[in-house]
């Protein structure tokens, strides 16, 4: 009979084991050799992580400068739309300000132009209204 204390005893069909501080040591290189495995895939893992760090900050970099001149042509631009806003703006004022102090002036040549195209209707109407005379006729005043 054997007993199983780790030793392995002279018999014939025994089998062989090794001693615990051979095992101890398999297993710390075993864990030695995953542990640098894991070391270096870590590394490799930080490396990758920082080229993908500084690649976004160059990105974000990029993003920032080309939303800043974005920015700055906006307002440029809108700069521009206001000058050109405000020019016209005051130029419909000051338009608007003649026509209100000259309204009397206005109303007075409006009312003249009324009655010139009036008298000029008429006067048309009316030669267009007699039937038509020869020259000898019209000399003598229709007495003819």
């Amino acid at each position: 009979m054997s007993t199983s204390n780790g030793s392995a005893k002279g018999t014939g069909n025994a089998t062989v084991r090794k001693s615990p501080a051979k095992r101890a040591t398999s297993t710390a290189k075993s864990a030695q050799s995953k542990a640098t495995a894991a070391a270096s895939e870590a590394e490799t893992a930080a490396r990758d992580a920082e080229e993908s760090a500084s690649t976004a900050v160059r990105s974000a970099g990029e993003a920032t400068k080309t939303a800043g001149r974005a920015v700055a042509s906006g307002l440029q631009t809108g700069q521009q739309m206001v000058t050109a806003n405000a020019a016209k703006a005051a130029t419909a004022a000051t338009a608007a300000w003649t026509v209100v102090k000259n309204r009397k002036v206005i109303a007075a040549g409006a009312a003249a132009g009324i009655v010139g195209v009036a008298g000029a209707a008429f006067a048309v109407g009316r030669s267009t209204a007699k039937p038509p005379l020869g020259p000898l006729t019209r000399l003598v005043g229709g007495r003819i």
